[in-house]
């Protein structure tokens, strides 16, 4: 197939295996994928529940085409939940084997505001794959330098040696955070704005104060069925990119990733399915880069008041046989 130009600072409208396939190779920066995770949720033009075969093959079809895309110094994320995660991996492997792309981290995302489960343990995490290109394997590290963008100063806390023990052996500019991203705003409700609105990790500390986003937070738009958080995605923008870099997210979704981007003053691309997810998206991004700042919309905007649900949930009724005797929850 032949290339076709790069466009940037818009959200191209179609298949993004197409898409990545038909553009310049080793021409992106920062890709950050967060890809539907095949569980059923509801978008606007995509089936969320395929064959396993099915979907895993089209996993490493996209994930391809992101290694298609990257340059040999940038950096590439993956955000996917429990069902698939061993695949994806394996694929990477693979990919590391054939020397395209290399895996620095495996990072687990822990969140409040889960799944309520009645029968099985809460999910509260998600995983979130660090790569980085084919300039690992074959650029030396040397002191302050590295083959891919690492801007360690940009995300630094500081550490108990400081904070705690005031160690004169602690590294004045802080340590790097932990693999483990731990968000529990309950924990920190006297730091929460009163209005419900997104409140970002404590520059004292090295865990994320946020979780996934209520309906309720005016970060969340309101439109989209899933929506990130931005404090995760400028952490990895900030450390694995640089201003003027160009930042590619192939399922531009809600557009957290690039709405972002456009705020810390990176260029942008995307690819989407849904024009209409396109078009709300590109607003958003457009806001952003224009004034800086984080599109809110206050929670009554979107039909929510708070401490009324929208329906009145239904109640939890037992299941029992004709003659009134309880069914069980399992089978001996």
């Amino acid at each position: 197939m032949t290339d076709t130009a790069l466009p940037t600072q818009r959200i191209a409208v179609g298949d993004c295996i197409t898409l990545m396939n038909a553009w310049p190779a080793q021409s992106v920066d920062l890709i950050f994928a967060d890809p539907p995770y095949n569980i059923g949720y509801k978008y606007d033009q995509y089936e969320d529940k395929r064959d396993d075969e099915d979907y895993i093959q089209w996993t490493q079809d996209w994930i391809d085409g992101c290694a298609h895309l990257l340059k040999p110094r940038g950096s590439f994320y993956i955000l996917i939940g429990d069902e698939y995660a061993a695949e994806v991996r394996l694929h990477l492997k693979k990919l590391e084997r054939q020397r395209r792309l290399a895996m620095r981290n495996w990072i687990i995302w822990h969140y409040t505001f889960g799944q309520n489960c009645r029968l099985k343990f809460n999910r509260s995490h998600a995983h979130l794959f660090y790569c980085v290109g084919s300039a690992i394997f074959t650029e030396r590290f040397k002191k302050n330098q590295v083959p891919f963008t690492f801007n360690r100063d940009a995300i630094a806390v500081p550490s108990a040696r400081q904070t705690t023990y005031a160690d004169a052996r602690a590294n004045p500019s802080g340590k790097l955070p932990d693999d483990t991203w731990y968000l529990r705003p309950q924990e920190t409700e006297a730091d929460a704005p009163s209005d419900g609105s997104p409140w970002y990790f404590d520059a004292d500390g090295d865990t994320w104060y946020l979780s996934r986003l209520c309906g309720t937070f005016r970060e969340r738009q309101g439109w989209h069925p899933c929506q990130l958080p931005e404090a995760l995605l400028e952490r990895i923008i900030k450390v694995s990119s640089n201003p003027g870099d160009l930042v590619f997210d192939p399922f531009t979704g809600s557009g957290t990733t690039l709405a972002v981007a456009a705020r810390l003053k990176r260029n942008w691309l995307g690819c989407e399915l849904s024009e209409e997810y396109a078009r709300r998206a590109t607003e958003r991004i457009e806001h952003a880069a224009r004034t800086g700042e984080t599109m809110l919309i206050p929670a009554r905007e979107k039909g929510i008041e708070r401490g009324k649900p929208r329906k009145k949930p239904e109640p939890h009724r037992s299941r029992r046989t004709a003659d009134g005797q309880l069914v069980p929850l399992w089978k001996d």
